[in-house]
């Protein structure tokens, strides 16, 4: 009589979705999160449109966030997540404040029944950095959680 042991591995494998288009035609069910400077600025790039659509400046100042936090504003029954990368707009961020501000954005999810966030290339556009280091990151930070994120480009 022989017995057999089988080992059934299971990796969960986080993904990043991606979709051609303008960022604010996503569902509006899902959250948003682009990054901001800790000034609140946003006079460049997708930043005036986030300011534009959904104002609240001094709602974002009065939150008092810092460089690797995440300031949020809540819009209808979604959350509008500005990740805090940087403390004047015309720094530079780094991946560490990148990867701390998206952490801070995930207990934010958590804590609040978050479940699907949609976002462009975050820190990619005039900020500059590389989009397989942000994108590893976010895998990392999300790799165990059940949250969807959609990556726009146009």
């Amino acid at each position: 009589m022989s017995t057999s042991i089988q080992l059934v591995l299971v990796f969960a494998v986080f993904q990043i979705r991606y979709a051609k288009g303008d960022l604010f035609s996503c569902p509006s069910t899902d959250s948003l999160a682009h990054c901001i400077s800790e000034d609140c600025r946003m006079g460049a790039g997708i930043a005036v449109l986030f300011k534009k659509k959904f104002g609240g400046v001094e709602e974002l100042l009065d939150q008092q966030k810092k460089s690797g936090e995440v300031a949020v504003l809540k819009r209808g029954d979604r959350y509008i997540y500005y990740l805090i990368t940087k403390k004047k707009v015309s720094h530079k961020p780094t991946y560490e404040n990148m990867r701390k501000s998206l952490e801070a954005m995930k207990t934010h999810c958590l804590n609040n029944g978050v479940t699907d966030i949609s976002m462009p290339r975050i820190g990619c556009g005039l900020d500059r950095l590389e989009w397989s280091k942000v994108s590893a990151i976010l895998g990392e930070v999300f790799e165990d959680t059940d949250i969807k994120i959609t990556v726009y480009t146009l």
